[in-house]
């Protein structure tokens, strides 16, 4: 990644429905992204996806004609575990959830078990059975502590939607009584780790993503700029739901203006 001794601006970019849709490459992305890195102005895929590693992740862009490395990747399964790591090193957690989750916990730290864990952690996964929402309501119930990685209620696939991490802790919340911590987007935790990683201040920081209640709102809350694309899950029409707004809708990545995020200096002659 291309990085200036003081940069001006950075991005951090959602993926789906800004980058790509399920398998497929949305135009101009790679050519917003080969601009940036002649600018030598850096950014940071940011994902509310755990289910696959960092360097998952970066195979799955590369092969889609986006050459990525891990370490321009931030997940909130990553967000997480270096979440719990502060609040309790050394600690346990059960999962629900796939590799992307337990790969980032062993990595900071974290014993996986399956008794007396210290937290109930949910992810994103297909694997999910009832057995294992039954164990983690009886595992909070005796006083684990509930960490959600994000809370969007479905996840878009090809297909159509299905049942996200934030349904899944909404059976968990519903059957406890017991409320659940979100460390991935909107939250400021997630956020800050990713503008952190890239060396930003606040108002050097433009999130770009396609959805209003994760991406805008946490760029709204963290006093960052914003920029909603309609390539994703939002539309036009959808902004006026809300009681805070992007600082700009484009249509797609490739479509931000220069004017936006090009400083007198950077701008090419």
């Amino acid at each position: 990644m291309n990085h200036l001794n003081n940069p001006s601006v950075g991005f951090l970019l959602d993926m789906d429905g800004v980058i790509y849709r399920g398998k497929k490459i949305i135009p101009g992305s790679d050519s917003f992204l080969q601009k940036l890195k002649s600018l030598g102005i850096p950014y940071l895929f940011l994902t509310n996806n755990s289910q696959r590693t960092r360097r998952d992740v970066a195979l799955k862009l590369t092969r889609l004609g986006i050459p990525a490395k891990p370490e321009e990747i931030f997940t909130c399964a990553m967000a997480t575990a270096r979440y719990l790591a502060s609040k309790k090193p050394n600690g346990t957690a059960y999962v629900i959830g796939e590799n992307g989750m337990t790969a980032a916990l062993h990595q900071n730290g974290y014993t996986v078990v399956d008794d007396e864990p210290d937290f109930v952690v949910v992810a994103e996964g297909r694997t999910i059975n009832f057995e294992m929402i039954e164990k983690a309501v009886r595992l909070v119930a005796n006083g684990a502590s509930l960490i959600a990685t994000n809370l969007d209620t479905v996840c878009p696939t090809d297909q159509g939607i299905r049942p996200g991490c934030g349904a899944i802790v909404a059976m968990i919340e519903s059957a406890t009584g017991k409320r659940a911590f979100s460390v991935g987007k909107p939250s400021p935790v997630m956020m800050r780790m990713a503008r952190k990683c890239l060396q930003l201040k606040t108002d050097q920081t433009i999130m770009v993503g396609d959805t209003m209640y994760t991406d805008v709102l946490g760029a709204v809350q963290m006093g960052y700029r914003s920029v909603l694309v309609l390539s994703g899950q939002t539309n036009q029409e959808d902004i006026q739901n809300y009681a805070y707004s992007p600082d700009i809708v484009t249509p797609c990545l490739n479509d931000i203006p220069e004017s936006f995020y090009l400083t007198p200096a950077l701008t090419p002659a």
